[in-house]
């Protein structure tokens, strides 16, 4: 179970509007983490998913054939499927990893698995994070429409004196 003793509970209505301005400025920047972050894992999710898919096509049926190998991700050589049973793949940092067609179907399967786990996490603690932005937004319009009421009163006391 998470600790929860760094957690600290604010009283909103007794911060100020420019403490209030700071703190939704701050959860505008975690959430844009959050939402960059989310776009980099579905990158992620959709590869993984995709070499898993291309490890089905490939049987023994395929051995032998031709198929353009990416250099880069614009630049491709010819290439021939010598072994589809017995495939290299990329496990991340610069590292290859030769595996069993069905190793690597496995493989890729937990990644997407993985990927999609902390996806949802992620959304998550960026749902809770806008509910407490738009609090937050609220207490501001509080804020202004309280600190209107004081100018109006301030100014029909000044028009009557």
């Amino acid at each position: 179970m998470a600790e929860t003793k760094n957690l600290q509970v604010i009283d909103l209505s007794k911060l100020g509007l420019e403490q209030l301005t700071s703190l939704k400025n701050q959860l505008d920047q975690e959430l844009q983490y959050f939402t960059e972050s989310l776009q980099q894992l579905k990158i992620a999710q959709v590869k993984f998913s995709d070499s898993g898919e291309c490890i089905e096509k490939l049987t023994q049926e395929t051995k032998g054939k031709e198929l353009l190998v990416p250099l880069t991700s614009c630049m491709y050589v010819p290439g021939t499927i010598s072994d589809p049973e017995n495939l290299l793949i990329d496990i991340g940092t610069g590292y290859y990893a030769e595996k069993k067609r069905e190793e690597a179907k496995v493989y890729f399967e937990r990644k997407v698995k993985f990927v999609s786990e902390q996806m949802e996490k992620i959304q998550k603690i960026a749902t809770e994070k806008t509910k407490l932005r738009e609090v937050v937004m609220d207490m501001m319009e509080i804020k202004v429409n309280q600190q209107l009421s004081i100018l109006k009163q301030q100014e029909k006391q000044g028009i009557k004196t």
